[in-house]
């Protein structure tokens, strides 16, 4: 059985063949292309969301931890040292304490 065309198969061919030939020509650059590409608007900005480096609702969180509790070591406080306590010759350098009248009427001079 041959191949017949008729005039509705006839334009939808010449359509198609329009198309391939129509994409060649905007393959290869020309003057035109080249102008319709530099007044072409830019492409629209594209923003992603970058994640958020907490795990918990705690600001806390996020801070530097530097010592304390919070250093990750708990059991470090149990490790601390003894009170300082100055030597002889500091504590005899020191002047004596004031008595309970002279620091009230130290507390009175500096409050009024």
């Amino acid at each position: 059985m041959p191949l017949t065309v008729t005039p509705i198969m006839s334009k939808f061919l010449t359509n198609l063949k329009s198309k391939f030939s129509h994409s060649k020509k905007e393959a290869s650059p020309t003057k035109a292309s080249a102008q319709t590409e530099a007044t072409a608007p830019p492409a629209e900005t594209s923003y992603t969301i970058q994640p958020h480096p907490a795990k918990t609702n705690d600001p806390a969180d996020l801070q530097p931890s530097n010592g304390g509790l919070k250093s990750g070591d708990a059991m470090a406080v149990h490790h601390a040292r003894d009170p300082y306590v100055p030597s002889d010759q500091i504590k005899n350098s020191l002047p004596e304490p004031l008595s309970h009248e002279e620091l009230q009427a130290r507390s009175a001079e500096l409050n009024s």
